[in-house]
């Protein structure tokens, strides 16, 4: 039985269309949330009150959702960056466009979506197409949507409306909508890419693009797909953003940059594409959250939560790093056994 995929050989499965051996990174994640929030009830226990929770989760909402985009991209082996410009021009639009006026919510919802289906095109033929760095084409789209964002806001903040603040900001069954819709995305996304021959394919493009070229998938098309609905999710995330902040500014998408970059690693995506872990990016989103809501609790300052996501990145690459380094001497010393043999 061959276990080089990461797969713990167990009897447990998720359920549904998550129904597969659980992943070590599925495991880590969870085992390392499951100690925070146990740190957290010692530690700071006013931030794990209900009131403290209602007023995160939103927000960790939000980081999963980006996450999850980000995890297609990465997936294909590149980095979004234009993810800043993408949420915060859907964050603008949706509140500038109807100008308080709930019967336009529903164009301004539409015209960002065409927004981010535009940008994330222009990323996936820069990228895919032209071939260009995939950190250097989504530099260069990010102030293309950062000047789009001037165009409609310039620069001054607006107030959202009445049905979006109800929609992304309201609560149904004791939980914040906005979770609803992250766990809607994590459904879609965790179907396409693991009960769908198009997400298999996507997958293995992302593995060994070469291999897959020579096999006959349509690499190119596969990569740029990655961009597009990437996009589509960074929407999603500034348009409830929107909606929960109320009178957001134009640069919300800046915070959510790093933290879709962590939670992509702390679940367990390798960096040079291949599978993904939708499922365990969620996880991730919380945990950086509640990490993040822990170190204001204790007295660390709003100013060091960038450096406490570049730790928790960092303790994500080093992690897996150790766990591949260690597979990959395994797998070394195998084949220097069955060269003895022969």
């Amino acid at each position: 039985m061959n276990f080089a995929a990461g797969a713990i050989p167990s009897m447990s499965k998720l359920p549904g269309i998550f129904a597969q051996p659980l992943a070590k990174s599925f495991v880590t994640v969870v085992l390392s949330t499951i100690v925070l929030i146990l740190i957290c009830f010692v530690f700071a226990p006013s931030s794990m009150s209900t009131g403290a929770l209602k007023g995160s989760l939103p927000f960790a909402a939000v980081i999963a959702i980006v996450g999850l985009g980000q995890l297609l991209v990465v997936q294909q082996g590149g980095f979004d960056l234009s993810l800043a410009g993408s949420v915060s021009l859907g964050v603008v639009v949706a509140t500038h466009y109807p100008q308080q006026d709930d019967a336009l919510l529903w164009q301004a919802v539409l015209v960002a979506f065409s927004f981010a289906f535009a940008a994330g095109l222009t990323n996936g033929i820069l990228v895919s197409l032209f071939r260009l760095n995939a950190i250097i084409a989504t530099l260069g789209v990010n102030a293309l949507l950062y000047a789009g964002v001037f165009a409609v806001s310039g620069g001054v903040p607006s107030i959202t409306t009445n049905l979006l603040g109800n929609i992304a900001g309201g609560e149904t069954l004791g939980l914040p909508n906005s979770v609803y819709f992250a766990l809607a995305a994590l459904l879609i996304v965790s179907f396409m890419l693991k009960k769908t021959v198009v997400g298999r394919r996507f997958e293995a493009v992302g593995a060994n693009p070469l291999a897959a070229r020579a096999s006959g998938l349509h690499v190119k098309r596969h990569q740029l797909l990655a961009y597009v609905f990437a996009q589509l999710l960074y929407c999603v995330a500034g348009i409830l953003i929107a909606g929960i902040t109320r009178e957001p500014t134009a640069y919300q998408g800046d915070s959510l940059l790093l933290p879709s970059v962590a939670v992509v690693v702390l679940g367990g995506t390798s960096l040079l594409g291949g599978r993904g872990f939708p499922i365990s990016t969620v996880i991730a989103s919380f945990f950086l959250n509640q990490l993040s809501q822990f170190a204001l609790a204790v007295g660390v300052p709003y100013s060091a939560q960038t450096i406490i996501q570049a730790l928790a990145l960092g303790f994500g690459i080093s992690a897996y790093s150790v766990r591949w380094t260690g597979s990959a001497s395994k797998q070394t010393t195998k084949l220097e056994k069955m060269e003895d043999v022969k």
